[in-house]
């Protein structure tokens, strides 16, 4: 079966304060959403039929993927084959700071490319990726790291400020603002409208033009960041889910597994069973 085949796999590094992930023998769809972080990453094997923002793409083995915090995309198998793909995902500070060690300038980077066919870079990626896996000295994670970010930010980032970014106007961002900052409440369509001159339909079209997604979707993204968040911080899963907003556990469980690719039990062990072996999930670092 092919629910047999699949590996899904996270690996967080306590000395570089990222994420590795591998997803292998996959097939099923990944819906419109977006992370709050940067991710780098490749296809190892099989092929994909990939939206991102504008632009649509059939990506195969060896084409490396970049995606910008909030960059939605989406994406479905080709003729359905089993997906392998591997990646990185930088926190936004974490990234600054390489980015400052890097180049001497504070900025905050933007991917200018989404996917880069056929690329070298591939390789660096899959150094740092193994260096992690296989919890290397720090300082050989460290070089992965930095000869990686070097690579990407020469070729394919500018700036975020001189990059040809387009930017959701003031009533959105407005909107977008008070979801971030109220993410657990019980937040209704009539609320979004109370803020701007927009009738429903026009709002729904509106917001999800210029961001991407819709209005639930980018809340429910927001939610799921916090909730990664306070797993992290060891909160039991039965009361992150009340504190992120989620209706009740077992929504927020489906809707964690569908976008992490795993429980949210089995996320937070990466940081709180140090020393415990699991076979989805595992952490390096000193």
């Amino acid at each position: 079966m092919l629910t047999q085949q699949e590996q899904r796999h996270v690996y967080y590094d306590r000395d570089l304060k990222i994420e590795a992930y591998n997803l292998s023998g996959i097939v099923q769809k990944f819906p419109n959403h977006f992370h709050e972080y940067y991710v780098i990453g490749f296809i190892e094997g099989g092929r994909r039929h990939t939206w991102c923002k504008k632009g649509e793409y059939d990506v195969s083995a060896g084409d490396m993927i970049l995606f910008n915090p909030h960059d939605h995309h989406y994406c479905a198998p080709i003729n359905g084959e089993l997906l392998d793909y591997r990646a990185v995902n930088i926190g936004v500070d974490v990234m600054k700071n390489a980015v400052r060690e890097i180049t001497g300038r504070e900025y905050t980077p933007y991917f200018t490319e989404n996917v880069v066919f056929h690329s070298d870079i591939t390789k660096s990626i899959s150094d740092l990726y193994s260096a992690i896996v296989e919890c290397r000295p720090r300082l050989e994670k460290e070089e992965a790291l930095f000869f990686l970010l070097d690579q990407i930010l020469q070729e394919y980032a500018a700036p975020f400020e001189e990059a040809d970014v387009s930017k959701p106007n003031r009533q959105i961002r407005i909107l977008c603002e008070y979801m971030e900052e109220h993410f657990a409440e019980n937040i209704t369509l009539d609320d979004l409208l109370s803020m701007t001159d927009f009738g429903k339909s026009y709002l729904l079209r509106s917001f999800t033009k210029q961001t991407g997604v819709s209005p639930y979707r980018y809340l429910q993204a927001i939610r799921l960041d916090r909730a990664k968040k306070f797993l992290e911080e060891g909160i039991p899963p039965v009361e992150v889910a009340d504190m992120a907003g989620f209706s009740d556990q077992s929504h927020f469980t489906n809707f964690f597994k569908e976008f992490i690719g795993l429980t949210p039990k089995q996320y937070q062990r990466i940081f709180t069973e140090a020393e415990a072996v699991v076979p989805e999930e595992d952490e390096c670092g000193s």
